[in-house]
C-alpha cells in the first residue's frame, strides 16, 4: 500500500515516527560489519588517515541511490525489485545476474569474518581445541536460520537495535580515547602517491575495496526497500517519505561516524606503531580486539569481544535474511508484478524463501571450505571489488525508479537530490573506468 502524502506526516503523533524506525537500524547492522571492522581498520593500519576522504566520498556518492530504496517502498508499497521489473526485462535480469555473481561471496565474506572472531575469542578458549573454521561458520549459519524460523523479522528488528547501541558506544569511546594519541605530524588526511607502479596499483585497489563496501554494497538499497515493507506489515503503519528519511538518516549517520572511528583505531594502534594488519582471519580477529584494549585497557576485552561477536553475528544474520528475501523476490518478479497490498513479511514463511536461504548458505560454505590463510584477504577484496563495479549500474536503476512515471510528482526527489544522484552516477562510472584502465595497465 503506498504511503500517504508527505505533508500529512507533519500532523502525525510522535509515536507513529517510532513505528517507522527500524529498517534504518537493519541497514546499519548489515553495513557495519566487514566494511567497517575489516576494510576501515585495515585502511587506517596501512595508510593512516589518508583514506578518510574516500570513506566520506563513498558515503556521499552512494547516499541518493541508497535513500531511494526505502523512499520508493514508502511511496509505492513495493520493493525496488518491482521497480527494476517496470524498467524492462533488461533491468531485472541485470540485477539478477549481479545478485547471482555476488551473493555467495558476500555471504561467505561476512560469515568467515564472524567465524574468525567467534573462533578466536569464544570457541577455542572455551573448548580448548583448535576448531576448524568451516565448522564454526556452519554453526553460525545454522543458528541464523533457526532464529529466523523462531522469531522472524521481529527478532531481527529488536536484536539489531540493542546490539548497535552497545557497539556504537564502545567504538565511540575507544576512538575518543585514541584521538589524543594521533600524531598530526605523521598522519596526513590525503594518501601519498607512491612512485612505484605496483604500489600505486595497490593503493587504487585498496581504495576500490574500501569504497566497494562503504558503507555497504549498493544492493542494500533493495534490501532496505524489502525491510521497509516488512516493518509496515509488522506495525500496521504506512511510513511517509519523511519518516523513511529520518529512519534512513539515523542508520546512515551511524555508518559514517563508526567508519571514521575504525580508521582512527587502525591508524593509532597499528599504523603509528608500524604493525601490519594480519591477513589470516583468526589472527586479524585477535588484532581487532587488541585495538580496543590498546585504547581502553585490558579490562574491556570481554566486553569488546562480546560486542564484536554480536555485531558481526548480526551482520551475518541480516545479510542471510536479505539475500534470501531478495533472491526469492527476484524469482517472483521475473514471473509477475508485485502486489502493493501483499504482506512482505510473509516471505519469511514460504518455501521459496527457505530454499534460497539453503542455497545461499550452501554456496557460502563451499567457498569457505576452500579458504586457506591469506585467502581470507583475497575473498574480502574480491567481494568488495565486484560490488564496486556493480555500483554505477544499480545507482542508475535506482535513479530511474524514483523519477519514473508511476511516482507522483509530489513524492519525487527535489532538484538538489536529483543533481546529487546524477553526480553520484557519473562519479561511479568514472571511478570504475579508472580502475579497469589501471588494472589493464598493471598487466
Amino acid at each position: 500500500m503506498p504511503a500517504d502524502d508527505h505533508n500529512t506526516a507533519q500532523t502525525r503523533l510522535p509515536g507513529t515516527w517510532l513505528k517507522a524506525i527500524g529498517p534504518g537500524i537493519l541497514f546499519a547492522g548489515a553495513a557495519i560489519g566487514v566494511s567497517h571492522l575489516v576494510q576501515s581498520t585495515k585502511a587506517g593500519a596501512v595508510y593512516g588517515l589518508g583514506l578518510v576522504v574516500f570513506v566520506l566520498l563513498a558515503h556521499a556518492m552512494k547516499l541518493p541511490a541508497m535513500l531511494f530504496g526505502p523512499r520508493y517502498a514508502a511511496v509505492t508499497g513495493t520493493s525496488l525489485v518491482q521497480a527494476y521489473r517496470r524498467q524492462g526485462r533488461h533491468a531485472i535480469w541485470t540485477f539478477a545476474l549481479l545478485t547471482l555473481g555476488t551473493m555467495f561471496i558476500i555471504q561467505a565474506a561476512v560469515t568467515i569474518v564472524t567465524a574468525a572472531i567467534v573462533k578466536t575469542v569464544l570457541v577455542d578458549p572455551v573448548l580448548g581445541v583448535n576448531a576448524p573454521m568451516w565448522s564454526v561458520a556452519l554453526g553460525l549459519l545454522a543458528i541464523c536460520a533457526a532464529l529466523v524460523a523462531i522469531g522472524g523479522f521481529g527478532w531481527l528488528d529488536v536484536a539489531l537495535k540493542v546490539l548497535m547501541v552497545i557497539m556504537a558506544c564502545s567504538t565511540l569511546l575507544a576512538a575518543g580515547l585514541e584521538t589524543p594519541r594521533l600524531d598530526p605530524d605523521r598522519l596526513s588526511l590525503l594518501p601519498q602517491i607512491p612512485d612505484d607502479e605496483a604500489a600505486r596499483f595497490a593503493l587504487i585497489a585498496a581504495i576500490v575495496g574500501l569504497m566497494g563496501w562503504m558503507p555497504a554494497p549498493l544492493d542494500i538499497a533493495v534490501w532496505h526497500s524489502l525491510w521497509t515493507i516488512c516493518r509496515r506489515d509488522q506495525t500496521g503503519h504506512n511510513p511517509s517519505t519523511r519518516e523513511c528519511g529520518v529512519d534512513f538518516g539515523l542508520g546512515y549517520a551511524l555508518c559514517v561516524v563508526l567508519a571514521i572511528c575504525f580508521v582512527m583505531l587502525g591508524a593509532g594502534e597499528l599504523y603509528l606503531r608500524g604493525i601490519s594488519p594480519e591477513k589470516a582471519g583468526p589472527a586479524f580477529a585477535a588484532q581487532l580486539i587488541d585495538l580496543y584494549t590498546g585504547s581502553m585497557g585490558a579490562w574491556v576485552r570481554p566486553i569488546i569481544s562480546a560486542c564484536a561477536i554480536a555485531v558481526m553475528f548480526s551482520t551475518t544474520f541480516t545479510v542471510l535474511d536479505a539475500l534470501a528475501r531478495t533472491s526469492y523476490h527476484i524469482l517472483l518478479r521475473l514471473r509477475s508484478d508485485e502486489d502493493p497490498n501483499a504482506t512482505g513479511a510473509a516471505s519469511a514463511n514460504v518455501l521459496g524463501y527457505w530454499i534460497m536461504m539453503v542455497v545461499i548458505a550452501a554456496g557460502a560454505m563451499v567457498i569457505i571450505t576452500r579458504i586457506k590463510g591469506p585467502g581470507f584477504a583475497w575473498l574480502i577484496n574480491l567481494a568488495t571489488t565486484l560490488s564496486f563495479l556493480g555500483t554505477p549500474i544499480l545507482a542508475w536503476f535506482n535513479h530511474r525508479a524514483m523519477f519514473a512515471g508511476d511516482i507522483p510528482i509530489a513524492h519525487r526527489p527535489g532538484p538538489v537530490l536529483r543533481v546529487w544522484s546524477w553526480i553520484g552516477i557519473f562519479f561511479w562510472v568514472a571511478f570504475s573506468a579508472l580502475y579497469l584502465w589501471t588494472l589493464s595497465q598493471s598487466r
